[in-house]
Parts: structure tokens; C-alpha cells; sequence
């Protein structure tokens, strides 16, 4: 099962044994009724049959003789299909005796042979009788007095009354159990959704905390998510301890390097000149390297921050403001869409990357720089990006020639000032928080740097 809704999973569950439940319990009462039902029917028609024997007797021609009387208006209405009928057998003569109800017409019975009688010398079949009903027939045979005259005793009921009996208690059963589902799902679904509020409490303060609105989960929670809440706040003040050690052995090993390393440069001016060119190449090569490693050293430490977030519009437009100043011959314009776009990522992080790109944009653009912001579109379970481009007019670059930019410590124009490492870093940075950096050819013919970057989910 892919992941989804806990809450619609759980009411999916519910709901679909509620279902099978109550239509389980549908068929089995609907089965228990019509077995009862036909039990009654049954004996119903054993009574009417020892009724219909106990008011026929022989009289004085050797016939048949009787009226039963069996307190049912059904049996004198022709056609209603009940019906009780008397039959002579072997030696005994004369007419049969019959309900008014059966007419003229005679029922079919199986052979002996086909339907034997039962130990209590009965037996019961279905017939047809002459006005279309579906009979339920019960038979015995009695034998009447001392001189072995016997005669056949059949007693029929209508199936189609009890079939509709049946089918009137299956429809009032289904309505009841349906309404009696319905209300089920609806409480079930009310109880699930105030059971589980609780969890859309926690995400709810999970997402202010990525939105970097609080600094733990606040709040009461129930016995069963309150541990759960509590490692969540002991891995973050744990995570708030690992960055704040990180910064601080970074300042200090940053503080540690740069007064050698200023020596170094100022003793080179005592130099030769060809001694200090030197010294003071390689003093400033090692310097941008330590910052390099240093600065790969304290995003490793913040990327895995909940609480990183930084708003991309204020910060574009701070660098853009800053880089127009120093170039005024330049004209630096932006596009940002949303404007209320927040990536996943420290600020300075941001500012270095985005600075390094724009300051090389400026470096060799003729007219104009523009830097566009855009969301990309992203699959379902993967995390959202948003995109920089950093386009310039300037004379762009080749293939060839953007794989050599890449490269660490490469200057393709030794004219430009720099230590060839800006492209680098910008790599670093985005490879930290698992984005990406390449360059292509801009619109306008110059160089497209593209910085894609996580941006923030906010919850609602």
C-alpha cells in the first residue's frame, strides 16, 4: 500500500468492515428467518393436515364423510392456493372431499418410489396448482376404521405467501441495517477523526517549526504520542547543540588561521619583488582554500537543520541592490515568481552562493544582468526545488569551455581578478543541501548559471 492518509486509511478500514460485517449479519438473519419461517410453514400445514383427519370418517354407505373446518377463509376461496383434499384409496368408494378452493382441479404427486414417506408416514412436495400458484404440499395416507379402508390426506399451502412474507421481513432487515451502517460510519468516522486529532496537532506543530515559528512541539499531547513528542524535542535541541559546536570550532579554527596567514603576507612585502609576488600568491591561494574548507565544514553542520529556512526574495534583491551600486554602467533586474518562495537553506549559504554568481555575471557582462527565480516541477513524494538563473550578455562560453569553468581553481580570463574557486564553492553549497549547479548558454547569447535548491514545505 502506497503511503497516504492515516486517517483515510483507518476510516478505509473501518468502513469496509462495517460493510462486510453488517452484510454478513444480513444474509445469516435473512437465512435464520426463512429456515424459521419454513419451519412454521411446515407446521402449520401438519396442523391443518391432522385437523382435516380428525373431522373425516366413514359413514354408514361406506363413504367418505366430513366437513373440516379449519378456521381459515383461504380454503373457500377459489384460486387463493390452500387447500385440504381427501382422497379414497383401494377398496373404499365413493367421491373425494375437497376445499372449495381447489375447484375441479387436481394436484399432481410424485410416486412412492420417488418420495417415500417419513417415519411419521408423511411426506411433503411441491406442486402446481391449476391457477398458477407453487404449492407446499403435506400427504399421509389413514387408514379409517377396523375393516381396512384407508384414504389419501393432503393439506397445501401457498409458497408465494410465504416468499413474500420472507421477502418483506429481508427488505425491512436491509433498510434497518442499512440505516444502522450509515450511522455507524458516521460516528466511526467522527470518533477516528477526534481520536486521531491529536496526530494532526503534532504535524501541524512540526510544520511551524520547519517554517522556523517555534522551536519545539508545544503542546498536550495523549499518552500514546507524548514519548514520541518528546524524542522529537530531544533530537532537535540535540541538533541545535551539534550546529552551535560546528560555528563555534569553525570561528575559532577560522580565527586561529587568519592572523598566520596575514603575517605571511605582510613579511612578503619586505620581499624582493619576485619573492613577495609569490608569497603573497600563495599566502592568498591558501587563505581562499581554508575559507573554502571552513565553509564546507559549516554547511555540513546546518543542512541538517529542521530549522534552516531563508525567504529568496529579500536576499536576491539585497545582492542586486549592492552589485548595481558597484557597477553602475550595468543594468541588474530580477524575476521572481513566487515572491514568497523560502528555501530550505541557511542565509549566508544562500548569499555566498548567489554572490559568487552574480559577482561573476557582472565580471563579464556587457549591458545587463538579470537573475529569475522559478519553482520547478517536481513528482509526487519528492521534495520541491526552485531554480536561480543568473543570466549575463556577455561573450558566453562553449561546452568545452563551461566543463573547464567547473573546475576548481580554473580562470578562463586571467584579466578578471579572482582565485578561480567562486564556481566551486556554489558547486559545494548546492551539493550540500542535495540540489544542483551547472552553467548553459543564456537566451541573449552570454552564460546561464542555474542554482537549484530545496525550498520549504509549509503545513497548514
Amino acid at each position: 500500500m502506497k503511503s497516504g492518509s492515516l486517517t483515510a486509511r483507518v476510516l478505509l478500514f473501518a468502513s469496509v468492515w462495517a460493510v462486510i460485517a453488517l452484510v454478513a449479519i444480513a444474509i445469516v438473519i435473512s437465512q435464520l428467518y426463512r429456515a424459521g419461517s419454513e419451519r412454521a410453514f411446515a407446521d402449520l400445514l401438519r396442523a391443518h393436515l391432522n385437523s382435516v383427519i380428525n373431522a373425516v370418517s366413514i359413514n354408514e354407505a361406506g363413504r367418505l364423510s366430513g366437513n373440516p373446518q379449519l378456521g381459515d377463509l383461504v380454503f373457500d376461496q377459489p384460486g387463493s392456493g390452500w387447500i385440504w383434499l381427501v382422497e379414497p384409496l383401494g377398496a373404499l368408494d365413493g367421491p373425494r372431499l375437497a376445499s372449495v378452493s381447489i375447484g375441479d382441479e387436481e394436484i399432481a404427486a410424485p410416486s412412492v418410489k420417488t418420495l417415500p414417506f417419513n417415519e411419521r408416514y408423511q411426506r411433503s412436495y411441491q406442486a402446481d396448482d391449476g391457477f398458477g400458484n407453487r404449492l407446499e404440499v403435506i400427504e399421509t395416507e389413514v387408514e379409517l376404521d377396523n375393516q381396512g379402508h384407508a384414504a389419501r390426506f393432503r393439506v397445501a399451502g401457498n409458497r408465494e405467501v410465504l416468499e413474500a412474507e420472507i421477502a418483506a421481513f429481508s427488505a425491512n432487515l436491509y433498510l434497518v441495517l442499512a440505516l444502522f451502517g450509515i450511522g455507524s460510519l458516521i460516528v466511526n468516522a467522527i470518533a477516528i477523526l477526534y481520536g486521531l486529532r491529536p496526530l494532526d496537532h503534532a504535524r501541524q506543530a512540526l510544520g511551524r517549526i520547519r517554517a522556523g515559528e517555534a522551536q519545539q512541539l508545544d503542546g498536550v499531547f495523549p499518552r500514546e504520542i507524548a514519548p514520541l513528542a518528546g524524542e522529537i524535542n530531544a533530537l532537535i535541541e540535540a541538533n541545535h547543540r551539534v550546529v552551535d559546536r560546528a560555528r563555534m570550532q569553525v570561528g575559532n579554527l577560522a580565527h586561529s588561521l587568519k592572523t598566520p596567514i596575514a603575517v605571511l603576507i605582510n613579511e612578503s612585502r619586505d620581499m624582493t619583488p619576485a619573492h613577495a609576488a609569490l608569497v603573497r600568491t600563495q599566502a592568498e591561494t591558501m587563505q581562499a582554500q581554508v575559507q573554502t574548507y571552513l565553509d564546507r565544514a559549516r554547511i555540513a553542520a546546518q543542512r541538517g537543520s529542521v530549522l534552516a529556512r531563508t525567504e529568496a526574495a529579500p536576499v536576491i534583491e539585497r545582492l542586486v541592490r549592492v552589485m548595481a551600486k558597484l557597477n553602475r554602467d550595468l543594468d541588474f533586474t530580477t524575476d521572481i515568481e513566487p515572491r514568497d518562495a523560502v528555501l530550505a537553506m541557511e542565509s549566508q549559504d544562500l548569499e555566498e552562493a548567489l554572490g559568487n554568481l552574480v559577482e561573476n555575471a557582472a565580471k563579464f557582462a556587457r549591458h545587463k544582468v538579470v537573475v529569475r527565480l522559478r519553482p520547478l516541477p517536481g513528482t509526487e513524494g519528492e521534495r520541491p526545488m526552485i531554480r536561480i538563473d543568473i543570466d549575463d550578455d556577455g561573450p558566453g562560453l562553449d561546452e568545452a569551455g563551461m566543463r573547464e569553468a567547473m573546475k576548481r581553481g580554473r580562470r578562463l580570463d586571467e584579466s578578471k581578478p579572482g582565485t578561480g574557486l567562486g564556481l566551486s564553492i556554489v558547486g559545494e553549497i548546492a551539493s550540500e543541501y542535495k540540489g544542483a549547479f551547472a552553467l548553459a548558454r543564456a537566451e541573449n547569447g552570454g552564460l546561464s548559471a542555474q542554482l537549484t535548491l530545496p525550498a520549504l514545505i509549509t503545513e497548514a
